[in-house]
């Protein structure tokens, strides 16, 4: 999600040391591809039954090289990829998601209304994941939908507003479960499907893990504290070696309107009167957390959905913890059990490690059903030394006592924020996605970037996070002390992003190849190959730090070599967000989020096309887009 810094959430006041208080700045670590490649799979003898994922020998025999040319940077309204490549339009907003006899066609002028859109593509593409049904022939996409640009959404905008309004803009947040097929003229959508869902920020949810049926949970509408209307900000993923999909609630606390002055875990979490100016609460009570102050706690989770079954109920895994939630990225320890890496994206905010208590079962998400319910939820600390150690968040453990204000585990996960400031975690800037490395083991995560770092009161540089005013980003990794369960760690700077070119000197970076800011979407696929992409905000693209990137970037790199370079530029004012392949790594489903976004980040009814026409020539659409190499080749190789 692009966002304007000075709208960047920064509500963390904790009083916790952060590392710039005992670093040495000698001692700062600034990797670029210096390791060496290692044989062992990720995933052992390879995935249980029902994963998506490919991994292992197979993939990795084909090596980590990057033989496709770097395409130039330009500001340009369409997808730009590499000379030998093609890329085409799968899956826009509006698009039917396949449900037999309800299929609604897109309209054009945006008046389609909540009860066709509850059918269509929602808005806003980001998170996305493939589940083979045929191998690399046929296989279900679960898209995320993140959030709404109202001035695009309806014929008039914000002008007016209702409830009809407000449930259309509910409508496009969430998931689509779409069926695609490979065919002799190139991958399309199968409609109708019997695959075929949309979960929206309606629908039915069950809440899993010791937040279920917490006081603090707890409404009128539902006294058990134990089920839920929706997700919505679904950001970024993962996906489970038991086949299903976990979708992450972002930036949610911008949905609620609260009291001028909200108490302190309301301030903590950035509740403020109003919201951001969604205005649901003024058609849909349960978003006014002065009416129902518990609504809020019931969003900023992960949550677990079965794409091959469209009657199962999402559940949202509270042992997990409650976040702005980036992502979710899911490996498993020598012995079987899920780990799942997460980002928290905002400022001075977190990043966090669950560890499973019981291994996986084969017999997919039927034999898994708890699993997600039961384990250690970690948070980070970041050593000056390049080492580092995970922090258990864990009731009755250290500080994380009733007369601390956390009662049960349920109120830890609940208050994960405050736990993990009780804690002396390490301030982050803006953790976003995680990635594991197949062949090594290796996590990476990217720091988008945090102008704020360093100004007025809020923290100074440290270690990990090196650079005041921080404008431009950089991608951290550690290698775990042991399995992936390890509770200690050994860290490095992979890349700081930026731009040699630029005179500040906070913002030149040392890329090794195409340059690039904000890192922000992020994957290693099973060859290993690292694939970075970024989210420059609209009001930043191609102005002071960003003059010479106009437009937001999708770039490889081999970690062995360092080498960075440029696969993809997306069209003007988008994000470019999302990426997974096919097991035969012959096909690739990118996401572009927002194209023709305003520098307001909110489009102009009157005008809706001012800034872009991509798609199709019309009213600008986020879109599933799919890559494929003319000669059939390996993507990428």
């Amino acid at each position: 999600m692009a966002k304007d810094f000075d709208l960047m959430e920064d509500s963390n006041r904790s009083a916790n040391p952060t590392i710039h208080e005992v670093s040495d700045p000698a001692r700062r670590i600034f990797v670029r591809g210096t390791l060496a490649s290692a044989a062992t799979a990720l995933f052992g003898g390879g995935l249980l039954a029902g994963c998506a994922s490919t991994g292992g020998t197979q993939a990795a025999s084909l090596g980590r090289g990057i033989g496709f040319a770097s395409v130039p940077m330009r500001d340009v309204d369409e997808v730009l990829v590499p000379p030998g490549y093609t890329a085409r339009v799968l899956y826009r907003w509006g698009d039917p998601v396949g449900i037999a006899g309800k299929m609604p066609a897109f309209k054009t002028d945006g008046s389609n209304t909540a009860e066709e859109q509850a059918l269509q593509a929602g808005m806003h593409h980001d998170g996305l994941a493939y589940f083979p049904l045929d191998g690399s022939r046929r296989g279900l996409l679960a898209v995320n939908h993140e959030y709404t640009d109202d001035g695009l959404l309806h014929p008039d905008g914000m002008k007016t507003w209702n409830a009809e309004k407000v449930r259309k803009s509910q409508a496009a947040h969430g998931v689509s479960v779409i069926e695609v097929e490979a065919t002799p003229n190139g991958w399309r959508q199968v409609l109708p499907s019997k695959y075929a869902r949309r979960i929206t920020a309606t629908t039915p949810m069950l809440i899993g893990g010791p937040a279920a049926g917490h006081a603090l949970m707890k409404t009128a509408a539902d006294p058990t504290g134990t089920r839920v209307l929706g997700t919505l900000n679904n950001c970024a993923h993962g996906e489970t070696p038991w086949g299903t999909y976990l979708t992450c609630e972002e930036n949610f606390i911008n949905y609620f309107h609260g009291p001028d002055n909200p108490d302190a875990h309301g301030k903590r979490w950035g509740l403020k009167k109003g919201g951001t100016g969604y205005r649901w609460h003024e058609f849909d009570e349960r978003f006014d957390a002065t009416r129902h102050p518990n609504e809020p706690n019931r969003f900023g989770w992960v949550v677990e959905i079965d794409p091959m079954d469209p009657t199962m109920t999402p559940i949202k895994r509270t042992a997990l913890g409650r976040a702005a939630h980036e992502g979710a990225t899911v490996a498993l320890t020598d012995d079987g059990r899920a780990v799942v890496y997460m980002g928290e994206d905002a400022r001075f905010e977190y990043i966090y490690k669950f560890v499973s208590r019981d291994r996986v079962k084969p017999g997919g998400f039927a034999a898994n059903r708890d699993l997600l319910d039961h384990g250690t939820l970690y948070v980070a600390r970041f050593h000056a030394d390049g080492t580092g150690e995970w922090l258990p968040l864990v009731h009755g453990q250290g500080p994380l006592t009733a007369a601390n204000g956390f009662a049960d585990q349920g109120e830890v996960v609940i208050k994960a924020r405050q736990a993990s400031d009780a804690l002396g975690a390490t301030k982050m800037d803006r953790p976003e996605w995680t990635a594991v490395d197949p062949l090594t083991k290796e996590v990476y995560c990217t720091l988008t970037n945090n102008s704020n770092r360093g100004r007025d009161k809020s923290p100074g540089v440290d270690a990990a996070n090196p650079r005041a005013n921080n404008t431009m980003g950089h991608i951290i990794r550690w290698k775990e002390n042991g399995d992936l369960d390890a509770t200690r760690f050994t860290w490095s700077h992979f890349v700081l992003a930026g731009d040699p070119s630029l005179p500040r000197a906070e913002a030149k970076g040392n890329i090794r190849g195409d340059i690039f800011g904000s890192p922000d979407g992020l994957w290693v696929d099973p060859r290993g190959v690292l694939w970075i992409q970024t989210d420059v905000s609209t009001s930043t693209l191609g102005k002071g730090d960003y003059v010479n990137l106009p437009n937001n970037q999708m770039l490889a790199c081999d970690p062995t070599k360092g080498e960075i370079r440029r696969f993809l530029v997306g069209p003007r004012g988008c994000e470019v967000t999302g990426v997974v392949m096919t097991p035969d790594l012959r096909t690739m489903f990118v996401n572009i989020q927002h194209p023709g976004e305003s520098p307001s980040e909110r489009s102009d009814p009157d005008a809706p096309t001012k800034y872009s026409r991509w798609p199709d020539g019309g009213r600008p659409r986020s879109a599933t887009i799919v890559i494929t190499r003319n000669d059939g080749g390996v993507i990428g190789l």
